[in-house]
């Protein structure tokens, strides 16, 4: 029996969710969406896990959605051929949460990226929180090479993280941009050598797992919240999220542990 196309590891307090079609390049089908969407629902509703980590096997991220199945047969209506093209024939939103378009995990995602980072694959590194990519990882958003429209938020997303000329040239001409390109321009934050991207990224999930489990849930959803929000307003929703985690029995713990010189036991209460 094969693999599945979406693998999901937990070790403690940190998931590992591996796209897994390495002959097709990671490339998004039906499958790898749905098995997204479980993942995400996986994360979000155990309080155990703390942090999550999305890579990919065989060297490479993901080179983009499977132009034959995704798009080819799923926007022409032939007749689907498997479970998980029934699931989101029902439920075309799938797609959309399954790229982290209109699902904002609670928990923190890091990007662990080697190899080709394609069209649906830059797609959803946009929705990660922390990116951290191989020296030799190539970059781009290429649906305008192929007629196609990137669905899953390039248009909205991209020019608010990285300067508007530069997204707009990433657009409109689709070339792909090295590791070391995007780092520069600001839309990754880690460049390592090959092969180092998914034990840089762990290292820095444990990071955060070995931190206040509320108090890194607070400070991500304040800043999702206050995005596009007045100053003001933005306050108010920060100071409203920030209380909560404030009263909690994490934060008289913290401080506790540390005047007691011991590492802190969070419960995340």
């Amino acid at each position: 029996m094969s693999e599945p196309a979406v693998l999901v590891d937990r070790d403690g307090h940190v998931v590992t969710v591996t796209l897994n079609r390495p002959d097709k390049r990671n490339a998004f089908n039906a499958e790898v969406l749905c098995r997204l969407c479980d993942a995400w629902d996986l994360i979000d509703g155990d309080a155990d896990v703390r942090v999550a980590i999305l890579t990919g096997a065989g060297g490479n991220f993901s080179a983009g959605a499977d132009l034959d199945r995704l798009v080819g047969a799923l926007l022409s209506g032939k007749p689907t051929e498997n479970e998980f093209e029934e699931r989101i024939k029902a439920d075309f939103n799938l797609i959309f949460k399954g790229f982290l378009k209109d699902y904002v995990l609670t928990k923190p995602i890091i990007g662990a990226v080697e190899g080709y980072c394609y069209a649906g694959g830059t797609e959803i590194l946009q929705a990660l929180d922390i990116r951290v990519v191989a020296e030799s990882a190539q970059i781009a958003i290429t649906e305008v090479q192929r007629g196609l429209f990137p669905m899953s938020g390039s248009t909205v997303r991209l020019p608010r993280q990285i300067p508007y000329t530069l997204a707009m040239e990433m657009l409109l001409v689709g070339e792909p941009i090295t590791a070391r390109r995007a780092y520069e321009i600001g839309l990754v934050g880690h460049v390592v050598p090959d092969g180092q991207a998914l034990t840089r990224a762990r290292e820095l999930a444990d990071r955060i797992a070995a931190n206040g489990p509320l108090a890194v849930k607070g400070i991500k959803q304040s800043v999702i919240a206050s995005q596009c929000l007045p100053e003001k307003e933005a306050f108010v929703k920060e100071m409203e999220i920030g209380m909560a985690v404030m009263s909690s029995e994490d934060a008289r713990e913290g401080p506790k542990a540390f005047l007691e010189k011991r590492t802190p036991d969070f419960k995340g209460r």
